[in-house]
């Protein structure tokens, strides 16, 4: 009997999903130890809570409530899906903040902790099948246990603070001081687990890095407000809640449009600035140091032997080595340089007030912490493993002692990458004098 290319393909799906899947081949084993130790700490915690959850019980109105939260939250996901694919993408090494919160918190509030817990694990699971399904899977089921962790602490503080409540939820001054205290705990559980796993996971990452984009803190914020409103609707029984849904679909394609704009300038594996928005700063920046005659220095960079490692390692090794060697430069950056990723292998880097002696010395710890790299990687075979063999060139460039114009500064700077190739790579070459 022959087998069809389309069945062969979803054989071949389903077998790569169930290799990802097995816990002998996740990722997450070629982490540092503390990364491990904290990451099983969480899920183990979350995990227990679940265990407590599967005794508590529900009754007919609590599983329609959670048919029409879990219909929401997968309508409100997949209207969003491209989007969110490049912002999980470009929030490497952040918290990344998404709206799925606003169904979880509902869920926390209003149906019992089986439910709940049933809820979270849905629409992650959901999530990671349709949305980042190249996302490790130890990531996605930490996630997921830090939202049972806020939501069981948010329980918590509502239980200490406000216990008699009606229609399950808190009412009157103490009930909101109640609701606000639970929703504040809510947050700083799940987004400070999350923080904590960032930096273990990447010494040398700033906090207020790893904590990200205060405006999406803002977002998450609106987020769970509107759980709030959507739970107490559900809980009087109001159809209004159907008005609410169609709402926060809207607006949330309204609150997404920063996000295309964002996603436009950056390059969705590594987050940096794509070539086209990285060149229209640089002309600003270019122009701002011709009229207050500072200097400006621009590193060029390219990974040494990457199509070697491609071809050993698989691509997606590869993406990882990208992904390490841009938040290496992210770290070593200051807050007003600009690093932009060129294509293939190669970064620019834009360091305004640098000149000709500055630039050699910021090249060369540049290229010295990413020698220094370990990156976790799941090679050919799907075995986790670490590199630690990702070395660079460096070619770099100053304005005005190089040249003056953009186009002419990259071209000097490639020409030194060059020769930094040609001397032997894993260098750095100044423009010649």
């Amino acid at each position: 009997m022959s087998v069809t290319p389309q069945a062969l393909a979803w054989e071949t799906q389903f077998a790569t999903i169930r290799r990802r899947l097995s816990p002998g081949r996740w990722a997450l084993w070629s982490q540092a130890r503390p990364v491990v130790a904290f990451v099983l700490l969480v899920d183990a915690l979350a995990v227990l809570l679940a265990v407590l959850a599967v005794q508590t019980t529900a009754d007919a109105q609590d599983f329609v409530r959670f048919a029409v939260l879990a219909v929401g939250a997968i309508l409100h996901l997949e209207a969003a899906r491209g989007i969110e694919r490049l912002r999980e993408v470009a929030a490497e090494g952040v918290a990344y903040v998404n709206l799925k919160a606003m169904w979880n918190f509902a869920a926390v509030l209003l149906l019992p902790p089986v439910l709940a817990v049933a809820l979270v694990a849905l629409t992650y699971t959901h999530c990671w099948l349709r949305v980042t399904r190249r996302t490790a899977v130890y990531r996605k089921a930490f996630s997921a246990a830090t939202i049972v962790l806020a939501g069981a602490t948010a329980l918590a503080v509502l239980a200490a603070v406000d216990p008699p409540r009606l229609f399950g939820l808190p009412e009157g001054p103490l009930g909101l001081f109640a609701m606000l205290a639970a929703t504040a705990m809510f947050w700083l559980v799940n987004h400070g687990l999350v923080v904590g796993a960032i930096l273990l996971s990447r010494p040398g990452t700033r906090i207020r890095t790893a904590i990200g984009d205060p405006s999406d803190q803002l977002v998450l914020v609106g987020s769970l407000g509107l759980g709030v409103a959507i739970a107490s609707l559900m809980a009087r029984g109001s159809w209004l809640v159907v008005v609410l849904l169609a709402s926060v679909l809207a607006l949330h394609r309204a609150v997404l449009v920063p996000q295309f704009r964002d996603a436009s300038r950056h390059d969705p594996k590594t987050g940096l600035a794509n070539a086209v928005f990285w060149h229209e700063m640089a002309s600003k920046e270019l122009a701002r140091s011709k009229r207050t005659g500072a200097p400006l220095g621009i590193l060029m960079i390219d990974i040494d032997h990457f199509k070697a490692l491609n071809d050993r390692h698989g691509h997606l090794a590869g993406d990882e080595v990208l992904k390490a060697v841009s938040r290496a430069l992210q770290q070593e950056m200051r807050p007003y340089d600009l690093a932009g990723r060129f294509g293939g292998e190669e970064f620019v880097l834009l360091l305004p007030g640098v000149d000709s002696w500055e630039v050699g010395h910021i090249a060369e710890r540049i290229r010295d912490r990413i020698s220094g790299l370990a990156v976790p990687v799941v090679g050919l075979d799907g075995e986790p493993a670490r590199l630690g063999s990702v070395r660079v060139s460096v070619g770099a460039a100053v304005c005005p002692a190089d040249a003056s114009e953009l186009d002419r500064l990259l071209l000097v700077a490639d020409t030194a990458l060059l020769d930094a190739k040609q001397a032997g790579r894993n260098q750095v070459r100044l423009a010649p004098h």
